[in-house]
C-alpha cells in the first residue's frame, strides 16, 4: 500500500505555493491597471474639460494644444503633472487636448506639423504661435512653459522654435497653397 501522507503534504505545499505566487500576480497586475485606468482618467478629464481650439485661441488666454492619444503610454505618464499645472493655472491659460486617432484634429495634426505624440504646441494670448515641445514634460517644465505663456517672456530653452524654423515655413507654405498635397506620415510613424 502506498502512504499518501507525505504525497499530500507535498501537494498542499505546492498548492500554497501555488496561491502565494497568483495572489503577487494578482496585486501587481492590478496595481498596473489602476495606474493605467487613473492615467486614462485623468486624460479624459483633461479632454472633457479642454475648450474649441478655435475657442481657446481667440479668447485672450495663451493657449496650450496637447496631441495626445489614449493608447500613448508617454501621454499617461505626462497626465498627472499636466492636470496639477493646468488646475494651478487653468484661470490664465488654456489646455486643448487633440486626440490624434480622431479625424476631426487631422488638419490640426496636418497644420503643426505633429509628428509624434505627446506633442504640445504653445500660442500667445493672440492666437499666435509661439513653438511646441515633443514627449513628456515634467510639472516643473510644464510650469515654466505656462509661466512663460502668461507671461508673455521667452519660452524655456527646451522648447523649439526660431523665425526660421521648419514648422514655419510649413505652415505660411500649406497656408499659402491650400493645393499642396505633400502629407507628414502623422503622428503615429517614426523615422
Amino acid at each position: 500500500m502506498l502512504d499518501n501522507t507525505n504525497s499530500g503534504d507535498d501537494l498542499g505545499y505546492l498548492q500554497k505555493l501555488f496561491l502565494v505566487l497568483l495572489s503577487l500576480f494578482l496585486v501587481i497586475s492590478l496595481f498596473f491597471f489602476r495606474s493605467g485606468f487613473k492615467a486614462n482618467a485623468m486624460l479624459d478629464e483633461l479632454a472633457k474639460n479642454s475648450l474649441q481650439p478655435d475657442i481657446a485661441l481667440s479668447n485672450g488666454k495663451p493657449t496650450v494644444f496637447e496631441f495626445y492619444a489614449d493608447w500613448c503610454e508617454a501621454c499617461k505618464e505626462m497626465a498627472p503633472d499636466m492636470l496639477k499645472a493646468e488646475r494651478l493655472n487653468s484661470s490664465k491659460i488654456d489646455i486643448v487636448l487633440l486626440n490624434v486617432d480622431n479625424s476631426r484634429w487631422f488638419d490640426l495634426i496636418e497644420k503643426y506639423d505633429v509628428n509624434g505624440i505627446p506633442q504640445l504646441t504653445f500660442f500667445d494670448d493672440k492666437g499666435e504661435f509661439q513653438g511646441f515641445s515633443l514627449g513628456v514634460r515634467k510639472y516643473n517644465e510644464l510650469n515654466e512653459i505656462f509661466l512663460a505663456l502668461i507671461n508673455n517672456s521667452e519660452l524655456p530653452s527646451f522648447t523649439k522654435f526660431s523665425n526660421s524654423s521648419n514648422l514655419i515655413y510649413t505652415i505660411n507654405s500649406k497656408e499659402l497653397n491650400n493645393n499642396n498635397k505633400i502629407r507628414s506620415e502623422g503622428p503615429r510613424y517614426h523615422s
